[in-house]
């Protein structure tokens, strides 16, 4: 059962704020300094809590102050916080193995995984290689495209975001800022294109995929379904089915980036393949490990036959299909199928949308699929002081877009439905009063 908000202190409390100030004196400060930025930004105090436990799809701070998550570690606990299946099987797997010898020597609960992800793509004979995060996943699907095709051309779009790492990183258009520190570093290959956000910008889109292809030296095309972090923008079917269709008439591989909505967080479990488009490469983590580290890499036999090469040619870690996340997951497959997660995400989403559209009217704009909804307020001020309003509420979301502009809201795929639906009015006063 999901409680409804309660707030002891002022937010944030004097715990989370002593705690806070312990933060800021021992952190890299580049997280202080993003805070900073956005207070300023939205004119608001973003000073943040400090968190102390969860149950459900509640958490609480070190104030003892009770939230509704609606972020759910950015998509990553499906299954909420506290007990759940997949924090069983890892207690279980604690007592049994927690780290085997990775490519060297595997464990049974990593060859389990690897069947069951392979199974996830319709393609006979796909692969799978195990990773530890998201921008790792990535990592490895482009090294599976230039090992499969010898060409190191990237087609990526404007406003994605792939992760940190340096391979995902270049391959990043949600901001500059976040390449252009380190652009001497980073691979010079790879072209942006934009992302269409309606259909009459669709065939503008394609004729830029055109472009990048007709230099003849792309590999691959990098897409999410559905745009994040970048501000819950849904890619139509037949775009997608055609950027696919552009990338193989070019003998280079379709990567679908399905780290934030693969697994049942967009009504699907796979939400490319659902749209009728079979990835020649599949990203998913997130939700795999419902809030263990956890990813993986899945491609066609002959996208994987790349690393069949002799020598040292390999993309693994120390933990990477460590027995622990590999048990998370596995119960977390499970649960997922024997839920129905995927299908009650698309009815709860739906049912979501439609009431926050309801409230908010002409003053912003509602998008996304399945429980991937953003509500764009238009500007970065008014989408950062919205989840700071929220937040001072007793709800927890995140500001998503290229500016901070779009709330985003990923609960957890067992929410309570009257707890997920009650933020609807809330949002909706906040969206009619700035």
């Amino acid at each position: 059962m999901t409680l409804p908000p309660r707030l002891e202190t002022a937010i944030p409390g004097p715990r989370s704020r002593a705690l806070g100030a312990r933060l800021a004196a021992v952190e890299c400060p580049a997280f202080e300094e993003r805070r900073r930025g956005r207070s300023v930004a939205a004119g608001v105090d973003a000073s943040g809590i400090v968190l102390s436990r969860g149950h459900g799809s509640n958490l609480w701070d070190a104030d003892e102050n009770r939230f509704v998550d609606l972020a759910a570690g950015f998509g990553a606990a499906i299954l909420g916080h506290g007990p759940s299946p997949a924090h069983d099987a890892a207690k279980a797997q604690a007592d049994r193995l927690v780290q085997g010898l990775g490519d060297l020597y595997s464990t049974e609960t990593k060859l389990e995984l690897l069947e069951r992800l392979a199974a996830l793509l319709p393609s006979k004979g796909a692969r799978a290689m195990l990773c530890q995060a998201g921008a790792d996943a990535v990592t490895a699907a482009l090294k599976t495209a230039v090992l499969a095709t010898g060409r190191p051309g990237v087609i990526a779009f404007e406003g994605s975001y792939h992760g940190m790492g340096y391979a995902p990183l270049a391959a990043s258009g949600l901001s500059e800022g976040f390449r252009a520190p380190f652009a001497a570093q980073l691979s010079p290959h790879v072209r942006f294109v934009s992302f269409p956000k309606c259909a009459a910008e669709e065939a503008d889109a394609l004729a830029r995929v055109d472009a990048a292809f007709a230099k003849g030296d792309v590999g691959c095309v990098l897409i999410e379904p559905i745009l994040g972090r970048g501000g819950v923008h849904v890619a139509s079917s037949d775009f997608l089915g055609e950027v696919a269709r552009r990338a193989r008439a070019a003998e280079a591989l379709f990567i679908a980036d399905e780290i934030w909505t693969g697994l049942g967080r967009s009504g699907a479990m796979v939400k490319s393949v659902a749209a009728g488009v079979v990835p020649d490469i599949l990203c998913v983590g997130k939700a795999l490990g419902a809030g263990f580290p956890i990813s993986a890499c899945i491609a066609t036999d002959e996208a994987m036959r790349g690393w069949a090469r002799g020598g040292e040619v390999l993309h693994t870690s120390t933990h990477a299909g460590a027995p622990l996340g590999c048990a998370a997951a596995l119960a977390t497959l499970d649960a997922i199928a024997t839920r129905g997660l995927a299908e009650r995400a698309s009815d709860l989403g739906a049912k979501l949308a439609a009431r926050l559209r309801e409230e908010v009217g002409e003053h912003a704009e509602v998008r996304g699929e399945g429980l991937l909804v953003g509500v764009d307020l238009r500007t970065a001020a008014r989408g950062i002081a919205a989840t700071r309003q929220l937040l001072c509420a007793g709800y927890i979301a995140t500001a998503g877009g290229t500016r901070g502009e779009v709330v985003v809201l990923t609960p957890p795929l067992v929410i309570d439905e009257g707890a997920l639906l009650d933020v609807a009015p809330r949002i909706g006063q906040i969206a009619r009063s700035q």
